[in-house]
């Protein structure tokens, strides 16, 4: 007899901010329509005190919690736990690993993407993407005395800040830290934070709240998928403790302009009879060899090599895509991505996209770009809900407000951060200048400017300046006659352009 093939009007695929967005937005506009939400993981990231800032900046947390929950403030949503073994778009339906067939009208993939490790396959490598690897660091982090953080994004950042009682090694292939968001001048700014002695005073609030019920978390065994849990949403560090086997508090050496040329293990090491080098405690100082046997070592592409008890690769992500290529012809997008439209539509009929798994390849805005940040993914997964509805009715929807513009608040180093527009210059050539205003250990305000007009700004620190800088990038406002005035912290420039 054939096994019975559940129906859903729409269905989505992924239980992180994307998909739990999509699926929630879907079954407020279709009460009377089943939506069915595919996840491999027990748990769903939701988006909770939502707040919005200004016209397009806005702020949330995110909050892991069990399935159960989604369906009971969505009666109509149907969570299926269990991973993707096969889509067939010609079919529309989705075979999942636990042997159901789901046939599908409009179809979103929300599946988010996977850490691009340095090494696949390395106990002693360890990737930082969703709780149960943040929590399998912390394991590691408690028995460990040195670490080394590979990358330069967001994950790097936070981690080289956040980790106490351990030596930490950071090695980035750029000049500076934070080359993702930052400029030398920004990253100057914050690596003085980075370097002194952080206060006992831990940050008061957290946005990340980790709750399943029960407590515990059920232990399952990997099938070959290998299921890569949802993104970390904001200050995912929140509740973990990051601490080490020794008692002082921060020590970190930073190594630039160079990456990871080979990995050795203990024992293979001790055959080719190279010489590591100590911790540098004085960063002007060479530091002298290193007598101590570490668990693995790490050979840079500058010749130096440090043993080391495990490394985390934080070198970005991967669009998850490979549960669905099989059988499916679609277009992809450079970074590997599936590309979507202006309606969020990929290749392929009545299949959807949004979220770390997609790629933008609509003509953008001047002053917005694609990042895969938790704040896009909410973005994306809800105006998705809005073109499958608007499709499914036969009609088509205007472009969200929020693709007007890149905003994006976050912490790093306990400041708070928040990037504009084109906030690195982003494509703009050389046809452009820059302003900028900074107060050592309290604020950094950077704008760039194109003829006379912002195109976009960083601003770290309580600077009050989003809402006011937001307004003058959308409007697009000749700032020419303003000059240096423009940043001079004598001038209330929130009331200048009231």
């Amino acid at each position: 007899m054939e096994a019975a093939r559940p129906a859903g009007t729409f269905v989505v695929v992924g239980g992180g901010i994307a998909g739990v967005t999509c699926a929630e937005q879907l079954a407020v506009n279709f009460p009377a329509e089943d939506i069915l939400l595919v996840t491999a993981s027990p748990v769903i990231k939701a988006v909770t005190n939502f707040k919005q800032v200004s016209k397009v900046l806005e702020e949330f947390d995110v909050e892991e919690q069990p399935s159960s929950a989604l369906e009971n403030r969505f009666p109509n949503i149907k969570i299926i736990e269990s991973g993707v073994k096969q889509l067939k778009t010609e079919e529309h339906c989705i075979l999942t690993e636990d042997g159901r067939e789901l046939v599908y009208k409009k179809l979103c993939l929300c599946a988010g993407a996977r850490p691009k490790l340095i090494c696949e396959g390395n106990p002693y490598v360890l990737g930082i993407r969703d709780t149960d690897s943040a929590q399998e660091f912390q394991k590691q982090l408690t028995k460990a005395r040195r670490v080394m953080i590979v990358g330069n994004g967001g994950i790097a950042l936070e981690l080289a800040y956040e980790i106490e009682g351990c030596e930490v090694i950071w090695a980035i292939k750029d000049k500076a830290i934070g080359n993702t968001f930052f400029d030398a001048g920004a990253a100057e700014f914050l690596t003085s934070k980075l370097m002194s002695k952080k206060s006992e005073a831990k940050i008061a609030h957290r946005r990340t709240i980790y709750t399943v019920e029960g407590g515990k978390r059920e232990t399952r065994t990997q099938t070959k998928a290998d299921y890569v849990g949802s993104a970390l949403g904001p200050d995912w560090h929140g509740g973990l403790d990051l601490k080490g086997t020794e008692e002082f508090s921060h020590s970190i050496h930073i190594e630039t302009r160079c990456e990871v040329k080979k990995i050795y293990p203990q024992e293979e090491f001790k055959i080719v009879k190279r010489k590591p080098l100590a911790f540098p405690k004085d960063h002007d100082q060479a530091a002298p060899a290193d007598k101590e046997m570490w668990p693995v070592y790490v050979e840079l592409t500058n010749g130096k090599i440090y043993g080391c008890d495990f490394l985390v690769s934080a070198t970005g992500v991967t669009p998850n895509i490979d549960p669905f290529l099989h059988g499916n012809n679609f277009d992809l997008g450079e970074d590997g991505g599936l590309r979507v439209d202006d309606q969020m539509r990929t290749s392929l009929p009545d299949v959807y996209a949004a979220g770390d798994i997609c790629t933008a390849c609509w003509q953008p805005s001047p002053v917005w770009q694609q990042m895969r940040l938790w704040t896009q993914a909410r973005q994306m997964g809800c105006y998705a809900a809005k073109c499958m509805a608007t499709a499914s009715l036969g009609h088509s929807v205007d472009m969200d407000f929020s693709f007007e513009l890149f905003a994006h608040v976050t912490k790093f180093f306990n400041y708070k951060v928040v990037l504009l527009g084109k906030y690195n210059a982003q494509g703009l050539g050389s046809d452009h200048e820059l302003m900028l205003r900074c107060t050592r250990g309290q604020e950094y305000i950077k704008v760039v400017m194109q003829n006379g007009r912002m195109m976009g700004a960083v601003l770290i620190g309580e600077t009050d300046l989003e809402e006011t800088f937001e307004n003058l990038i959308l409007n697009q406002m000749d700032l020419s006659s303003y000059g240096e005035d423009l940043l001079d912290p004598n001038i209330d420039i929130e009331d200048y352009f009231d």
